[in-house]
């Protein structure tokens, strides 16, 4: 599966719309980001980006409630991993070397 995810512009680099670059905050881990795609995009607003490549932009009203999602589905997924691990014990599948 694919995953396009936001991230915040803290830098840009290149005059030239052709190769433009940008530094891009996820929650703390900065990227450097292909910007072509997204000429418009500036520092603090926010893109969503996909293998290295920022493809559009979006409000921060919007970006928050894409994180609030990718949180929801991350909460969601430690209690599906800890499903998964009573499932196994269940059906004899657990590797009890652990």
């Amino acid at each position: 599966m694919c995953l396009a995810v936001p991230g915040k512009v803290v830098s840009v680099e290149g005059e030239s719309d052709l190769l433009r670059m940008g530094k891009v905050d996820f929650g703390g881990v900065l990227k450097e980001i292909c910007l072509t795609y997204v000429p418009e995009a500036g520092v603090g607003d926010y893109v969503i980006v996909h293998a290295g490549f920022a493809i559009s932009t979006l409000d921060q009203e919007a970006a928050g409630q894409v994180f609030e999602y990718l949180g929801q589905m991350n909460a969601s997924g430690e209690t599906e991993g800890e499903a998964d691990d009573e499932r196994e014990e269940r059906e004899g599948l657990h590797d009890h070397r652990r």
